[in-house]
């Protein structure tokens, strides 16, 4: 999942289309199956670009070719991701949702557990070209275990420490971190006169959680008991917690103003040369749009603890966005057409190409080797030391209130208050107990 900003343009094109975009679609060749000619699907993108508006620009003309292939006609409206979950979740109760969506893959479990999806069994999973077209750790972040899919895999991301070269070669430092002690040390080298090491959203849900996810995985932490219970206040969670928000409350190497942050602006702060780190999933088309030159700054995996990042000492979680279709759709065969569309391998080269994003679609992956460092690298991550957010039920809540109670904590730090391993307990108690009420 991304966090993207939206101009002014690109919200208003977004609102015209919403009064388009709810009620399932139209057809004329009959509810469910039978002829799709004529057909009007509804499709919710997610926000994949620099703006809303650059997601028009990319989608548009591949919606066009599917109805010259088809015959059927989608209407888009691309929602950002600060709102898209909630709208998902009206949708699922009132029945006022589209036909396709877009959903972050972390998602997938929660979203499941509403019923409101298509799952993808046997036959619908063959009509989009069936599971093994897929790759198989982005069919695990599809719903939960034993379960058909919610979901297929549309984009697959991972996380990467993205640097500014000039900037390291200034502080004298000759190579990117791999550990946490290197980052905080090679932070403090970076911050002066207005600019700092890392550059973090601070007001993100989705960006905290990510993050102090994989902090407490490489601690030996978890968020959920075997059962699926909530287990927030683990030391290892309260540990990962104080860690994240530490790099700005002791460490110094954030900006305390980034504690605001939750549109993007830690991508612009970057490239602007204003911070000498970021963490972030293929972070290099944004950074191009906000003018940084790809040769400007490298891209590594993220730190670890200790030792070399694998599947059991992780450095990303399984990022990435699938395609869903609503079960109450008036248009089933016709949705399952487009899914099988979009992740075909020419779109699948063409989509995860234009946002910088791995394909998941096996051949499409072998058709498109990696163009640069820095698909080299997020590859890598994705194949060897990726792990999948948990699959569960209440994750998406999970996510909601933990990613909170970080947000709440960024806010203490950049008002100088301290950030103790009291303060953190406290805050995931409270998160906890929002899950078991």
């Amino acid at each position: 999942m991304r966090i993207i900003r939206v101009s002014a343009v690109a919200a208003a094109a977004a609102a015209v289309l919403a009064l388009a975009a709810c009620g399932g679609g139209t057809a004329t060749g009959g509810s469910g199956g039978g002829n799709t000619k004529s057909t009007t699907l509804t499709y919710w993108a997610s926000n994949q670009g620099a703006t809303l508006q650059t997601d028009y620009s990319v989608l548009n003309p591949q919606l066009a070719k599917f109805k010259q292939q088809t015959g059927i006609t989608v209407k888009v409206q691309v929602i950002g991701w600060a709102d898209l979950l909630n709208r998902i979740l009206a949708a699922t109760t009132s029945g006022q949702g589209p036909d396709v969506v877009n959903i972050g893959n972390t998602w997938s479990a929660s979203l499941q557990a509403t019923g409101a999806f298509l799952p993808f069994n046997g036959s619908n999973f063959a009509q989009v070209g069936g599971e093994s077209k897929f790759l198989t750790s982005a069919v695990g972040s599809t719903g939960a275990a034993g379960q058909p899919p919610a979901a297929v895999p549309i984009y697959s991301l991972a996380y990467a420490l993205y640097y500014n070269k000039a900037m390291f070669a200034a502080a004298g430092i000759a190579s990117p971190p791999a550990t946490w002690s290197d980052l905080v040390a090679d932070g403090k080298k970076l911050t002066h006169g207005g600019n700092y090491g890392l550059a973090v959203e601070g007001a993100s849900i989705p960006e905290n959680i990510h993050n102090v996810f994989i902090l407490s995985k490489q601690m030996g932490g978890s968020f959920f008991d075997s059962a699926g219970n909530p287990t927030f206040t683990t030391p290892q969670n309260v540990a990962a917690v104080q860690q994240w928000v530490n790099f700005m409350a002791t460490d110094h190497i954030v900006n305390p103003g980034d504690a605001q942050y939750d549109q993007n602006q830690s991508l612009s702060d970057f490239a602007k040369g204003k911070a000498g780190m970021l963490l972030w999933q293929a972070a290099g088309t944004a950074l191009k749009a906000d003018g940084m030159a790809a040769g400007a700054y490298g891209v590594a995996p993220v730190p670890v603890e200790s030792g070399t990042p694998s599947s059991s000492n992780p450095d990303s979680m399984v990022a990435g966005i699938n395609m869903a279709v609503f079960k109450d759709s008036k248009n089933q065969a016709a949705a399952l057409k487009f899914v099988n569309f979009m992740t075909s391998q020419s779109e699948s080269v063409k989509l995860n190409g234009e946002y910088g994003s791995i394909p998941p679609i096996t051949s499409a992956l072998t058709a498109s080797p990696a163009a640069n460092q820095e698909q080299t690298v997020l590859r890598n991550v994705l194949s060897t030391s990726a792990v999948a957010m948990p699959q569960v039920p209440k994750e998406s809540q999970f996510e909601t209130v933990v990613g909170t109670a970080v947000k709440n904590l960024f806010a203490d730090a950049a008002s100088g208050k301290p950030v103790s391993a009291a303060t953190v307990k406290a805050q995931l108690s409270s998160a906890q107990q929002q899950m078991q009420g």
